[in-house]
């Protein structure tokens, strides 16, 4: 039950890349964290590592513990890789909307699959039912684990103890950080890392047009998993944030497709909407400041959708939102 070495040791210490090219004509600098590069392609091997690693240390964990877990795609494919590896059983609760290739990838590190069809009656969303097929798992299956990336602090105490350190290891001043948010388990921990260690970095979270997560309505559907939530994750500490940008599935893929073709990098939706986050408030970043973006998976895992012509073409016809639009978060509040 080590998880010292072997693909677990591989994990972190991630490249940093200035994106010259990409942001060649502004006044500040900007930095990727190419997450992408972790052995099983996400930000989420962090958070599958320490949690995994913490419970086997409570003993909540045992060599024939059945783990369970509800993803959207890559948390899966993480906790499928290091269950593997400890040779656990592992079921993942995934919904409809988990691509093609994460569930090939999933399937191929030996995991159990779940999928949940239809949405939760009341919210119309997908995470409800999938947390609802997991507590029924637990109650069906002897001595079962839920890692909870929902409400489990060892998912934030991941980048609170690895991915800020190492940010500011490699760069030293961080004048913005740029962050996606889902569960908010990275941006909470790096953010709590900035506090604790007193540092100026203004935190920027970037969410989904149509994420209840700092008080959206709900209403635009989301076509792309990695950002946004139906839920307010209960890892959120929204006074650590100083600003929230929003945008929708037409951002992520041209921010993806501009870092493709300026860069050379493939990364996943999340990536590209957190880089579009950046142009949206250029005007407001001082000159000389230094930027760090969180690049949070490969972009392989969405060929079928960021990736694809054809969905990329009914994207544009019939996209969420008219534009893209950044908000300000203030007082508990966020305004589009």
């Amino acid at each position: 039950m080590e998880l010292n070495e072997g693909i677990a040791a591989t994990i972190g210490r991630t490249p940093l890349v200035p994106l010259k090219k990409m942001f060649k004509d502004a006044p500040f600098r900007v930095y990727a964290k190419l997450e992408l590069m972790n052995p099983g392609g996400s930000a989420k091997d962090r958070t599958a590592l320490h949690m995994v690693k913490q419970a086997i240390k409570r003993g909540e964990i045992g060599p024939r513990t059945t783990v369970i877990e509800s993803s959207s795609g890559n948390l899966a494919v993480s906790l499928a890789q290091i269950c593997g590896y400890l040779g656990l059983p592992f079921i993942c609760v995934l919904d409809s909307r988990t691509t093609s290739y994460h569930l090939r990838l999933i399937r191929s590190l030996g995991a159990r699959i779940e999928t949940i069809d239809k949405p939760d009656p009341d919210t119309g969303e997908y995470l409800p039912a999938r947390i609802r097929r997991v507590k029924e798992l637990l109650a069906e299956i002897p001595d079962s684990y839920w890692t909870n990336q929902y409400e489990n602090p060892d998912n934030y105490l991941a980048h609170y103890e690895t991915t800020m350190p190492e940010l500011r290891q490699e760069l030293g001043r961080i004048d913005y950080l740029f962050c996606g948010v889902s569960t908010c388990g990275t941006i909470r921990g790096c953010s709590e890392r900035i506090r604790d260690d007193k540092l100026p970095t203004r935190v920027v979270a970037v969410d989904a047009a149509g994420s209840v997560i700092f008080g959206g309505d709900g209403r635009a559907a989301r076509r792309l998993p990695g950002l946004g939530a139906a839920i307010v994750p209960k890892q959120l500490r929204s006074e650590l944030v100083d600003r929230v940008v929003y945008v929708d599935d037409l951002a992520c893929v041209r921010g993806c497709h501009d870092l493709l073709k300026t860069e050379s990098i493939l990364a996943g939706a999340s990536s590209g909407g957190v880089l579009e986050a950046i142009r949206l408030i250029q005007d407001d970043i001082p000159a000389g400041s230094v930027c760090a973006a969180i690049l949070v998976d490969r972009g392989d895992r969405y060929w079928d959708t960021v990736y694809n012509e054809e969905w990329t073409a009914r994207l544009a016809e019939k996209p969420l939102a008219n534009e893209s639009v950044a908000g300000t978060f203030s007082g508990g509040e966020a305004r589009p």
